[in-house]
């Protein structure tokens, strides 16, 4: 009887351990179920160019008729900053700066010196349907 006790406070311990290790503790809003195609294509090619502290960003979209053939309405462009004497290695995070609608794919942005300058691109499609984000772009600005 002692160790069937034993096993039985074995194995609910055992199990408590992995609901607790399985668990992330963030919950975020159902996502609706994505089909085959139902999807938008992330924006490709990120490109800048720079004339005095003025970039210009530039990229190109290319929907896929099967794996992702819902076609944009808009890009929003996304930027994150770090000053120059930061740590190597902290986080930053992105912030949305603006967005561009068809079919217009630039965008263009005052940068001010001493910072890094990180940007990426998301396409934008009808009922908030959004595409992955593009390559990060790396910019140091002196």
């Amino acid at each position: 009887m002692k160790r069937m006790k034993q096993f039985i406070s074995i194995g609910l311990v055992c199990l408590a351990g992995v609901f607790l290790v399985t668990a992330c503790g963030k919950k975020g809003p159902p996502l609706p179920p994505v089909k085959d195609g139902n999807i938008l294509a992330a924006p490709e090619d990120l490109t800048s160019s720079l004339a005095g502290n003025q970039v210009t960003l530039a990229w190109t979209h290319a929907s896929d008729p099967v794996a992702a053939k819902l076609e944009p309405e808009a890009f929003e462009v996304f930027m994150a900053t770090k000053t120059k004497d930061g740590c190597e290695g902290c986080p930053f995070v992105f912030k949305s700066i603006g967005t561009v609608s068809l079919p217009a794919m630039f965008y263009q942005h005052t940068l001010e010196p001493g910072f890094y300058y990180y940007f990426r691109i998301q396409a934008l499609g009808k009922n908030e349907v959004r595409s992955g984000y593009s390559k990060t772009l790396y910019l140091d600005f002196e």
